[in-house]
């Protein structure tokens, strides 16, 4: 690859290495010189740039990407579009992440264009995580580099692997001592169910025992009939001896001890054994606490399938040391917690990208018909449709925008999983919509995609591929879809910009932002003419599709 300054002259058919403001538009780093951005360039008094030539192994920077991160994907990973010389592989389910650091580091190894990042190995994960991220550093990589790494990942097991976790039923014997408060029983039960939960599980209910070796084997065989695929033992007194009451009951109840002890602190006093198949494991004092100690690494291990015996236990010292310290702490009462139900009984999801569907206009340009309520062929209200649509995409939490005729938009959606917020000053225009969408964001969201009530054809599919191109430690924190070079509908804003989104006034929206933040914008081309077109007129009904065009979309033709 030749890398330097050239003069626009020679510049044609060069890659870009540096994104270029000019006036009214952006070249962005990465793009291929044209006659027409080497005649912007020169309007705006530009005689240089600086820019890449390709050898004729080279291999550019997305297509390398694309083509390193091919044999890194696994079953349960989604592969996302290579955009900057990046792939990332996404967790489409639940599970714990095995990575083998040997492979990878190797890979790493090959040539320094060519990087792989992982979460650590035995990473708990949930469904949309990023795992693992393929970067290419410089804009084109030798093809004999590429090769040799793509040679090396296919060579033997996948590198990267994600086990599911498997809905297992969880028995729990709780052992009990006079003296012993009912608070710390019922804490116990708690903190067990949280952590269950967040495995995808279930928990039996909880049965107690005198804190001895017979009551606890009784009590082990009746979960055993119930069903339970895991057994948890919590005993009145912590076990301190293989031999203690806790593991005889597990020997008794026809099983055997695995192993004692393990080096993880706190955790350290766990008793981990099995009744033929079935895992049994006297649990360390500290499984009381919500917090993380030793019980969620073995729990993750058994609800992924993974082996659980001493060898693997005794390997879990380094990185083990979880005690919390005023000089390190740790936020780790957040971790086992169970995600809550919203409003309408959804579990709530990342709110990594919010969406907020503005549906309080007066819908004056269809009077006397109010666009958001006129009904499809399918009996189905556009608005119902477009917040259908929102709910086919990754975009949590969606947050629906009401004013005029307030009662009758909530009733077309209806029980959909959405919060509404009402704008009682949404006469004053589109700006008050906003503001109140805006303020209404949780405050986990990072993100926020405004999307319009009167644009039915925009999929879940096209959403996904906005929230996947924003990347805000790239730089890419205003996303706008455009079709044919043409910018559309809805965008996809970073949180940075919600105070300036809150200034606005009158009937304008946030697009006006765009000119201020050109450095900021990434255009996503996605193929179709649905984020170009809202319907708000009697006439425009016309051209949906046949399925989706109303009866007086018909009469008005």
């Amino acid at each position: 690859m030749i890398f330097g300054a050239l003069k626009l002259d020679a510049a044609k058919g060069a890659i870009l290495a540096h994104s270029q403001r000019l006036p009214g538009r952006m070249l962005r780093k990465g793009s291929m010189l044209d006659e027409a951005a080497i005649t912007a360039l020169r309007e705006a008094g530009r005689s240089q740039v600086v820019a890449a030539r390709l050898d004729p192994d080279d291999v550019s920077e997305d297509v390398a990407a694309d083509r390193f991160a091919a044999p890194l994907d696994a079953p349960r990973l989604k592969r996302t579009r290579a955009a900057t010389g990046r792939v990332n592989l996404i967790a489409e389910t639940a599970g714990l992440l095995r990575v083998d650091r040997a492979r990878i580091d190797a890979l790493n190894a090959i040539d320094p264009a060519l990087t792989v990042a992982t979460l650590h190995d035995y990473a708990v994960v949930s469904a949309r995580d990023m795992v693992a991220t393929i970067k290419v550093i410089p804009l084109a990589v030798p093809g004999a580099a590429l090769a040799h790494a793509e040679a090396l990942a296919r060579g033997g097991p996948a590198p990267i692997a994600l086990h599911p976790f498997r809905p297992l039923r969880v028995g729990l014997v709780l052992t009990e001592l006079p003296g012993l408060k009912d608070s710390v029983v019922e804490g116990t039960i708690a903190a067990t169910s949280a952590r269950v939960a967040a495995l995808t599980g279930s928990l039996l209910p909880a049965l107690r025992c005198a804190h001895e070796e017979a009551p606890i084997a009784e009590r082990l065989a009746a979960l055993i009939a119930e069903g339970a695929d895991i057994l948890l033992i919590a005993g009145a007194s912590a076990v301190v001896d293989r031999r203690d009451v806790g593991p005889a009951g597990i020997v008794r109840a026809g099983g055997e001890i695995i192993h004692f002890g393990m080096p993880v602190d706190p955790g350290n006093l766990i008793c981990v054994g099995r009744i033929g198949e079935r895992p049994a494991v006297v649990l360390p004092g500290c499984a009381r606490s919500p917090r993380q100690n030793g019980i969620d690494w073995i729990l993750a291990r058994l609800f992924a399938g993974q082996p659980v015996g001493t060898a693997e236990i005794t390997r879990l010292g380094v990185g083990g040391l979880l005690k919390e310290t005023q000089a390190r702490p740790l936020p780790r009462a957040k971790a086992t917690a169970a995600p809550a139900p919203t409003a309408a009984g959804e579990p709530e999801r990342d709110a990594r990208v919010a969406v907020v569907v503005l549906a309080a206009g007066t819908s004056s340009r269809m009077a006397p018909h109010n666009k958001l309520l006129i009904t499809d062929r399918t009996g189905k209200p556009m608005v119902a449709r477009v917040v259908d649509n929102i709910l086919a995409s990754e975009a949590r939490p969606i947050i629906v925008v009401t004013g005029h005729r307030a009662d009758e938009v909530e009733q077309a959606i209806g029980r959909r999983p959405v919060r509404f917020a009402h704008a009682g000053d949404f006469a004053e225009g589109l700006s008050a919509s906003l503001r109140t969408g805006l303020a209404a964001l949780p405050d986990q969201a990072s993100a926020v995609l405004v999307c319009l009530g009167d644009m039915p054809l925009v999929t879940g599919r096209v959403i996904d591929r906005l929230l996947a191109a924003y990347d805000p430690d790239e730089g890419r924190t205003i996303i706008v879809p455009t079709y044919q070079g043409k910018q559309g509908n809805p965008i996809l804003w970073d949180r940075r910009y919600v105070g300036e989104m809150m200034a606005l006034t009158g009937d304008l929206g946030a697009r006006l932002l765009l000119q201020q933040h050109l450095e900021a914008v990434t255009e996503v081309e996605v193929g179709e003419d649905a984020v170009l077109r809202d319907f708000d007129t009697v006439e425009s009904l016309a051209s949906l599709p046949s399925r989706l065009r109303p009866e007086i979309a018909s009469d008005a033709g």
